[in-house]
């Protein structure tokens, strides 16, 4: 049974496996940036040069499918940081994990800086049942319903804010369209968008690491299993970042162009 370290401070809990990956897939993007843009050049051009101008390409076409041309040189930046950030964060859990087996014989709490992550009640029970109990200090951070909330609740109250700051008028007109009495259909449709975005990312990362976790019980057998299902989840990653991000932009356009509709 592997467990993941949370702790609890003033009420609140804490996933310290996905805080860790959080700041290291925001470590890897700023790296990842910074390094793209320290030695640019307009008459020889290096390969991650090319490829980052085939990133940013490939994200203001993904934009300005969704929205008029000149609106969507605004959103570039942000949903270039979405895809990057999701993307490392959906397959930063696939290429090792980090476990800390708790002994049969070990009695009490399991402490980390001096914060209880397992009770010592926990433990025994777990021995009681006769389960192997270990930790699991790593983990893609979107595979943990609390990050992806967070991002779609950050994607909700952007949309909301670009609609109110640059389409006011058709913006709260369209709440009532066709029809005044589609209102409550409206708002319920308003309301179920972070959620789709949230459990759709979260349902695909957790469930590819899950089957991750099943294929390493099947020891030496499950490598070649494993090796095909990592080039997988690798492109599962992409797709599902790209997904966010589109959808991301298809709500903002929703939110900003009603009167082109």
């Amino acid at each position: 049974m592997h467990l993941f370290p949370i702790v609890e401070i003033q009420g609140l809990r804490f996933d310290l496996s996905a805080i860790a990956s959080i700041l290291v897939s925001c470590i890897v993007v700023f790296v990842f940036a910074r390094v793209a843009v320290s030695n640019l050049s307009v008459h020889n051009p290096s390969k991650l040069q090319n490829f980052v101008e085939w990133i940013i390409d490939f994200v203001h076409s993904t934009i300005a499918s969704t929205m008029p041309l000149q609106k969507a040189k605004k959103f570039v930046m942000l949903g270039l940081t979405l895809i990057l950030f999701i993307f490392v964060s959906n397959v930063l859990g696939l290429p090792l994990g980090v476990i800390t087996e708790v002994r049969e014989d070990y009695h009490g709490s399991v402490e980390f800086l001096g914060m209880e992550i397992i009770s010592a009640d926990a433990v025994e029970q777990a021995h009681a049942d006769h389960k192997h109990l270990a930790i699991a200090w790593w983990k893609s951070p979107t595979a943990d319903i609390a990050v992806t909330s967070g991002l779609a609740l950050v994607v909700f109250f952007l949309i909301h804010y670009l609609g109110i700051r640059m389409n006011t008028k058709h913006y709260f007109k369209h709440y009532l369209e066709p029809f005044p009495i589609f209102l409550p259909l409206n708002l319920l449709k308003t309301v179920t968008k972070p959620m789709t975005l949230a459990l759709r990312l979260y349902a695909n990362i957790f469930a590819g690491e899950v089957l991750i976790s099943t294929i390493l019980m099947l020891s030496w057998i499950g490598l070649p299993l494993m090796a095909v299902w990592q080039g997988f989840s690798i492109f599962v990653g992409g797709i599902q970042a790209f997904l966010f991000t589109i959808l991301t932009m298809v709500y903002i356009a929703e939110s900003i162009v009603h009167e082109e509709h």
